[in-house]
């Protein structure tokens, strides 16, 4: 039975922290395999930090309503023992939001040990946009890199790699994100987001806040990190703020609302066009209509303008929110065809399969594809 050891900043928390959906669903998956798994976060991670200062301690085990049985270590960086962290493993995982010197130590332990399958995972902006802070983990050691889309991979295969470099999109855990038929729908429009670092103040502006205020919308947000004129800006367009909300709950979040919009970091839709960010996947998974900002499906994930709405502008967005509460039926097939497409290619048990074929192709067989995955 293979076994699985995932290092990643937080499972715990996903205070800020998207990271924490896809790799909860990936662990979770493939625990239902019946293959083994263990999961490392450090005891001094960023977002766990924030969460128990901001909720509680008490928030830092509300995830286990969604995944009871994900196996999780918090470490003392200073303490973890290696050789017991990675006793037994066939595959380990190390996602890029991972300390320098960690990254630097499990390399030189797969280099001495030469037992386990050892991937890089990244989901993240900055091979494209600040490529030197990549450049400070030594990924000598390791066997190959799994990047969340193609312009990433390819980022990877000009300044490290070649051709141990495998695009791994991140996808939605179907246990938890699905539609709630029975929750009413309370508002027009729900949005679910972090402020971004001022990465899309502007974007706010055009494709939610503004086609809000001008269409009247009953609409709610929730997020963290947001500042004074942020949540004034959302109070003048009477846009009820909801602050932390826990993604595991974001299934209720999208059913209690009749439409939801994508505004994509500005770094992704212009240094990492085609990856459109784990939010869309889990949004249509839940069955809701979608009105999304401008980013390039090259990779042809969805098929634009029939799993969601693609506005060009904030006129354009106000227009098909517009349509969406006009036309509940519209609203409903849309709604039906997104939530099709992730279940026909994008859920987690689809990137398990994907990863079980990219171990294959690095010799190491842990297993069949499902018959889920293997009939696309």
């Amino acid at each position: 039975m293979p076994k699985l050891v995932l290092f990643c900043h937080s499972l715990r928390s996903d205070w800020n922290h998207g990271n924490a959906h896809f790799l909860r669903g990936i662990l979770a998956e493939w625990g239902r395999r019946g293959f083994s798994a263990a999961a490392w976060e450090p005891s001094d991670a960023w977002s766990a930090r924030n969460l128990a200062a901001e909720h509680g301690e008490t928030a830092l085990d509300a995830w286990r309503e969604a995944y009871p049985d994900l196996p999780v270590t918090v470490y003392d960086p200073a303490t973890l023992d290696l050789d017991q962290a990675l006793d037994g493993a066939a595959l380990v995982i190390v996602h890029e939001w991972s300390a320098p010197d960690l990254v630097a130590r499990i390399a030189a332990h797969r280099r001495a040990s030469g037992r386990y399958l050892l991937l890089f995972h990244d989901t993240h902006h900055r091979m494209a946009t600040d490529p030197e802070a990549i450049a400070r983990f030594d990924l000598d050691g390791f066997d190959g890199v799994l990047a969340f889309g193609e312009v990433l991979s390819e980022a990877y295969r000009r300044r490290f790699w070649g051709r141990q470099v495998f695009t791994w999109h991140e996808a939605a855990d179907l246990s938890v994100f699905r539609p709630i038929p029975e929750i009413p729908r309370a508002r027009d429009l729900v949005w679910i987001g972090n402020w971004g670092d001022e990465e899309r103040t502007t974007e706010l502006s055009e494709f939610l806040v503004e086609p809000v205020r001008e269409l009247g919308l009953s609409a709610r947000v929730y997020g963290v990190r947001y500042p004074p004129d942020g949540r004034a800006a959302l109070a003048a367009a009477g846009i009820d703020y909801a602050g932390y909300l826990p993604n595991f709950r974001a299934p209720q979040a999208f059913a209690a609302a009749r439409a939801t919009v994508h505004v994509p970091r500005r770094p992704y839709a212009a240094a990492l066009p085609g990856i459109p960010t784990i939010r869309v996947f889990e949004a249509l998974a839940c069955g809701i209509p979608l009105v999304s900002a401008p980013w390039h499906d090259f990779e042809h994930l969805f098929s634009p303008g029939d799993d969601f709405l693609v506005a060009r502008d904030g006129e354009a967005a106000r227009g098909h929110l517009d349509a969406l509460r006009a036309d509940p039926a519209f609203a409903a097939s849309l709604a039906s065809r997104g939530r099709a497409t992730v279940e026909a290619r994008h859920s987690c048990a689809h990137r398990i399969d994907e990863l079980l074929a990219i171990c294959r192709a690095l010799g190491h067989d842990f297993g069949a594809p499902t018959k889920l995955a293997a009939a696309q």
